[in-house]
């Protein structure tokens, strides 16, 4: 494919997990693809070190504190370079790219996503967050500006793939999968003294910590509901979530019908990056194949609610809608934190979300305004009940 063809990457989080394996896929399709934005919040090191390896056009470093050390480290290159989380919006509002790849972290990602969208660039979506917080403005937008929105999430990832070719049959639901992470079958009386490292060990999964925890305390699937509504315009009792310890099935789709499509393959997110990258054409790799031939069992249980009560409260969020996800969501993040901290335990945290969705007032229709508002008084809340 000729230079001129190829597909300009910007990617917003490329320090990640998801940005780091992004950049393999773009190195191993370097034919098709190339990295023109690299943004970091605050991994100068690696970031110095994408940016001379793929010499991208621009690279943004979110701590302005960290500017100079990234300008000076890229004297010698064309690389232009910015700091800031202004610079972050702007960079997503350039017209030097085709595609975001939406990897930031948690609330963070929202800004610079809606911008892509604005200025009509398709986006991979990787950042949950954007479509829990404010999915009803981020989808009408996408609709507006005729902006394909693709998922890099594995689950929702698989739901796209199933429902290719699929556009004129109703969909009954889809089913969402959960591996259970690392404290599938495990009750409050074990739960109440996990601690950080204990709950960083997933069984199937190599993920940043913040979707690790997420993982371990089911919250991450309760945001994928959430996440799934708005991307493939379902109502709430469309979404049901099953636990999956193997995590071989990604996802299924049910069609009204009864049919149920289900895509499959080993637990590895460069499978879904490369897919959204490329689509809609698939293209060949060297990644890991599941093998038939080896025994193996697939099972399914439902999710365990009452002990993993964050599933519950999302559900709750998921059916109420407005400015519930939103609280969710900062609440969520700010005990995380806590947690990663050792400064709250790993029950503690959903007493912390449940406080939060009860004390911060309810908006059925939010402007986007509201959004920030809602986040900013959440997250206030949820920090003053943290002991120092």
């Amino acid at each position: 494919m000729a230079e001129l063809n190829k597909k300009r990457i910007a990617l917003f989080g490329s320090t990640g997990s998801i940005g780091t394996q992004a950049l393999n896929v773009i190195a191993a399709n370097a034919h098709l693809f190339s990295a023109e934005i690299l943004t970091a919040q605050g991994n100068d090191d690696l970031l110095i070190k994408q940016a001379l390896q793929f010499n991208p056009n621009i690279v943004v470093i979110g701590d302005e504190r960290k500017y100079n050390k990234v300008k000076e480290a890229l004297a010698g290159t064309h690389v232009k370079v910015f700091a800031g989380e202004k610079a972050l919006e702007e960079a997503a509002a350039m017209d030097c790219y085709d595609m975001m790849l939406a990897a930031i972290v948690g609330f963070a990602g929202l800004r610079p996503t809606l911008k892509a969208i604005e200025n009509g660039k398709m986006v991979a979506l990787a950042n949950k967050e954007t479509l829990v917080v404010a999915g009803d403005i981020v989808m009408s937008k996408a609709v507006e500006k005729r902006v394909p929105v693709i998922p890099v999430d594995s689950e929702h990832s698989a739901i796209f793939q199933c429902m290719v070719g699929e556009t004129r049959n109703r969909i009954e639901k889809i089913i969402l999968t959960a591996s259970g992470g690392p404290f599938l079958g495990k009750k409050p009386n074990f739960l109440v003294n996990v601690k950080r490292d204990h709950a960083l060990q997933h069984p199937n999964w190599a993920m940043g910590a913040k979707i690790t925890i997420d993982s371990a305390t089911l919250m991450n699937k309760g945001l994928e509901m959430i996440e799934a509504k708005w991307l493939f315009n379902l109502k709430p009792e469309q979404v049901q979530v099953v636990v999956h310890p193997q995590s071989i099935i990604h996802s299924m789709v049910m069609f009204e019908d009864g049919s149920i499509k289900s895509q499959m393959g080993l637990p590895d997110m460069k499978l879904p990056i490369q897919y959204a990258l490329t689509f809609p054409n698939r293209v060949p790799n060297t990644f890991p194949r599941y093998d038939f031939k080896k025994p193996n069992t697939l099972t399914f249980e439902e999710p365990d609610i009452k002990t993993f009560r964050n599933l519950s409260l999302a559900g709750d969020a998921l059916h109420k809608g407005g400015n519930l996800p939103c609280i969710l969501n900062a609440a969520n993040e700010i005990a995380v934190y806590a947690f990663l901290k050792n400064r709250l335990g790993f029950l503690d945290m959903t007493d912390l979300i449940e406080k939060t969705m009860n004390k911060i007032p309810f908006i059925q229709n939010p402007t986007l305004e509201e959004y920030f508002e809602t986040d900013g008084e959440a997250r206030s809340f949820a920090a003053s009940l943290i002991h120092m």
